[in-house]
């Protein structure tokens, strides 16, 4: 299951998973609707940690980031950022990018 973030609970979530991504998001996102069934498919098959931001409902958190457009999926190692990607990308491009960094 995908762990709705907001300001509150993000850095917990950042922290307590070693390996995690964020996905930066909004309703309004054509982009943004077709990626989340593939995150949640990546979570479900591979247990990666997977974290989303509504960015319409926590601007700073977008704003922090730098997120200029969406979906931005930002990969978090031991609670800092390590790689950021923009914009939709199929599950098996997907999975092998955060292979990338176990």
């Amino acid at each position: 299951m995908l762990e709705h973030l907001t300001k509150e609970n993000f850095n917990d979530f950042i922290k307590n998973n070693s390996l995690c991504v964020v996905d930066f998001w909004a309703t309004w996102c054509g982009p943004c609707r077709m990626l989340t069934p593939v995150l949640e498919k990546i979570n479900e098959e591979n247990g990666y940690a997977i974290g989303k931001i509504n960015v319409d409902e926590e601007e700073e958190l977008a704003l922090a980031f730098s997120v200029q457009a969406i979906p931005t999926l930002i990969l978090f190692k031991d609670g800092k950022l390590t790689d950021k990607k923009v914009g939709y990308l199929p599950q098996n491009e997907l999975v092998k990018w955060i292979k990338t960094y176990e």
